[in-house]
């Protein structure tokens, strides 16, 4: 069986930790900022971490 591609698109927006967690930024935190609360906004800056069947997919679509 052949190599696997790394999904580029994949790759350019997830980070895999030391630890072999994986990352990811948050969703709606680049226009439309005017109506959106500070707390909102401070949240949508920290990264996420990524679990379950979505975990499993990403790791196939990185080759990891």
């Amino acid at each position: 069986m052949p190599k696997l591609k790394t999904h580029k698109g994949t790759a350019k927006r997830i980070k895999i930790t030391g630890s072999g967690k994986i990352t990811r930024e948050r969703a709606y935190g680049n226009h439309i900022l005017a109506k959106k609360s500070k707390a909102r906004k401070r949240n949508m800056k920290t990264s996420a971490s990524v679990s379950g069947k979505i975990k499993k997919n990403i790791k196939t679509a990185l080759g990891v």
